[in-house]
């Protein structure tokens, strides 16, 4: 073995990402007695998607006290709803108060991680240096890295550029024609929160979203009193939150027929400020409810309704020069482009610096679709297991709620290698990730993201859903309680002979080529 791989850093675990998901996994690593880890984050500060979408307007769409961990609520959420702001304060917290500092490593990218298969774990290599680690957990999150439609023209538009999840803080909007590209979640927060600073902004809507009114409020001064004398009280609210969405599921995942009455509370939020016809007409969707994500707003419908705002019913074709063409031919002149176009949720680009022993990357692996047990671990990747994988987003309710999950499945996975004893790792049996995957789209049929008529992103490049979970919180939190060994191939390393010859556990790829060496020979 060289000098410089005798040197290397070694880790129990590596995580990677510090977002809810990385920090929520280091915090429970703690809990399990695991303090053999790091945390590699790529930028320069903790949050995740909260500390990139920094963007006017940026808030969530859940309520501030479902939208944190159980094990480390906020009894002082300044409103239902937070912002991004707020948000990002509070994963800031978490990480000074449960002493993760020490592990976490900024400016650390993950440029590749391959599985050594002889000696039984991950190499990995960072902008910060190399390391090895027996375990990886990827929570690099789905909403990390945004995505830029192909469009003709654009590496020659003179203007400003930029995608919502990188604002440009020092461009300033006043009076500059701003088009905004696309409807999702980040679009209808952004477009009210710099209408009256631009000097005019064209809205190019591909398809009109589905928005609710948004409950939102100052939460009290006696009320955050309350929850800070008594803890109780933040539990119990947090849990009337969760139940209500919990009842809601069975309409999206069963009778999505139910959802008309929804629809109908929809429309009456958009006439109340769109008295266009027409501009109602285009706003207006023609799928169900539910279908694409439900968006929150009370103040998206009355900015298009402003004589600066112009909505084009059509999607961004062509760029010339700063013309901004629509596929309809609607031509607009315009100073800057905010891209609110999404992520690459379908495809993370993490998939390609994953690397299986036998130069697999996860992406190949991942051709045909991402697919995981339990949203957890993928076939031929041993102890790598992932937080907010495959079919474990949600619909309606708080993510939180999965990720907690996922990680009593990370800390039994931990608990179960410790029980095997000495050096091993888990490999998932392709088998049991087939089983599960037919059970989960099995069930995904009968649900309006699948039946509602849209084409949303929760689907991938062959209509297949891989990014939703199709039940309840409670049903996934009993699916990954803990780790069932026999989904399992509990791998050993490598005996070796004198000749440093593998002989019973090495990988298909490398007896086939010690084969194609013997008959060379």
């Amino acid at each position: 073995m060289a000098e410089h791989e005798r040197e290397r850093e070694h880790v129990r675990v590596a995580v990677i990402g510090s977002g809810f998901g990385g920090l929520g996994a280091a915090v429970r690593l703690r809990r399990e007695g695991i303090t053999d880890f790091v945390v590699l984050e790529r930028a320069g500060a903790v949050g995740g998607t909260w500390r990139d979408n920094s963007y006017p307007g940026c808030a969530c769409d859940v309520p501030s006290h479902l939208y944190s961990f159980s094990f480390a609520p906020n009894p002082d959420w300044p409103r239902t709803f937070s912002g991004q702001e707020r948000i990002q304060e509070y994963l800031e917290h978490v990480a000074d108060t449960f002493r993760l500092r020490p592990h976490i490593r900024l400016n650390s990218e993950v440029k590749q991680m391959r599985w050594d298969a002889e000696e039984l774990r991950w190499e990995i290599e960072s902008s910060s240096g190399s390391l090895t680690a027996d375990v990886v957990v990827s929570a690099t999150g789905p909403l990390s890295d945004p995505k830029v439609p192909d469009i003709a023209g654009l590496d020659t538009f003179e203007g400003k550029v930029f995608h919502s999840a990188r604002w440009d803080h020092d461009y300033d909007l006043s009076g500059k024609r701003v088009a905004m590209i696309g409807t999702g979640a980040s679009a209808i927060q952004i477009v009210p929160a710099i209408q009256k600073e631009v000097g005019r902004l064209t809205l190019f809507q591909r398809t009109p979203p589905w928005v609710m009114p948004r409950a939102d409020r100052a939460i009290t001064a006696p009320e955050r009193w309350l929850h800070r004398q008594l803890p109780f009280t933040t539990a119990a609210r947090r849990g009337i939150l969760w139940g209500i969405r919990e009842l809601q599921v069975q309409a999206f995942t069963k009778r999505p027929n139910e959802l008309g009455m929804i629809e109908a509370i929809a429309k009456r939020n958009m006439g109340r400020a769109i008295k266009d016809p027409e501009l109602r007409r285009k706003l207006t969707p023609d799928y169900r409810i539910g279908c694409k994500r439900i968006l929150l707003s009370n103040t998206y419908y009355p900015a298009l309704a402003q004589p600066n705002v112009d909505v084009v019913a059509s999607g961004l074709s062509e760029i010339r020069g700063n013309t901004l063409v629509a596929a309809d031919g609607t031509e607009t002149e315009v100073d800057a482009i905010i891209f609110g176009t999404g992520f690459h949720v379908t495809d993370m680009p993490i998939a390609d610096r994953v690397i299986a022993d036998d130069g697999t990357t996860l992406a190949e692996s991942w051709k045909d679709g991402m697919n995981s047990l339990r949203g957890a671990t993928a076939a031929g990747f041993p102890n790598w297991m992932t937080i907010i994988g495959p079919n474990t987003g949600l619909g309606n309710s708080s993510m939180i709620l999965m990720i907690e999950s996922q990680l009593n499945y990370m800390a039994d996975y931990m608990r179960q290698l410790d029980v095997l004893g000495g050096k091993a790792a888990l490999a998932v049996r392709p088998s049991a990730v087939g089983a599960w995957n037919r059970r989960v789209q099995e069930r995904m049929k009968r649900t309006v993201w699948n039946t509602g008529g849209c084409n949303s992103w929760y689907l991938d490049a062959n209509g297949v859903n891989t990014t939703i979970w199709p039940g309840t919180t409670t049903e996934f939190r009993k699916a990954t309680r803990q780790v069932d060994l026999a989904e399992y191939e509990v791998v050993r390393p490598t005996e070796k002979s004198t000749k440093d010859v593998a002989v019973e556990t090495k990988s298909p790829a490398k007896k086939a080529r010690t084969k194609k060496a013997e008959a060379a020979a």
